[in-house]
């Protein structure tokens, strides 16, 4: 699949995501001279491991961009912010992280004011951890991530997308699973 870049005469190929040359681990993004570009663009999330049952490893499930379009501005993220954000970060920070936690079976909870949920400062080490052992990212430039994004997400199986991938045959176990994450949270206290 060619999807247009958006500069005249300008193409990305949606494949280099979907079979890379190389996917990186986080030991080579987290390092001080990461590989991954300061610019805007798509990743790709590829897992040694599955995290749910349902799905498979060693392919793409989840695409992502930086920065993301907003109404009123375009955040100020880049690619190397936000898979290093992934990959270190915490779930009220990363739909991602928050996504692998609650396939994984990691408790969410409530934190400071109990408006934002994560796994808490153990479970999030343990999702860390997890994403160092087991995912691995590619990413390609683009000037316009949010249009090839929701190409992407139009024409692939992206089963841990849940934005604009109501298609998608994992998304009302995906979108059950958040909700009961949620739901449990909301039932226990809120950690310091």
């Amino acid at each position: 699949m060619v999807v247009s870049h958006g500069t005249p005469g300008g193409f990305v190929k949606a494949a280099a995501l979907i079979n890379p040359e190389r996917l990186w681990s986080a030991h080579e993004v987290l390092v001080r001279t990461s590989p991954v570009p300061p610019v805007a663009g798509v990743y790709g999330w590829h897992f040694d491991e599955a995290p749910h049952p349902e799905l498979d490893a060693g392919r793409l499930l989840y695409v992502g961009i930086a920065p993301r379009y907003m109404a009123n501005r375009t955040s100020t993220q880049n690619l190397r912010k936000r898979v290093r954000y992934h990959y270190r970060g915490n779930a009220a920070g990363s739909t991602l992280r928050l996504t692998l936690g609650c396939l994984l079976g990691l408790e969410l909870r409530r934190v400071s004011s109990g408006n934002r949920m994560t796994f808490g400062k153990a479970n999030e080490a343990t999702l860390t951890q997890w994403m160092a052992e087991n995912a691995r990212v590619c990413w390609i430039e683009h000037d316009k991530p949010w249009a090839l994004e929701s190409k992407l997400i139009s024409q692939l199986d992206l089963p841990l997308n849940l934005d604009q991938n109501q298609h998608n045959t994992f998304h009302a176990r995906l979108t059950q699973l958040r909700a009961q994450a949620r739901q449990h949270a909301r039932k226990l206290p809120i950690l310091a």
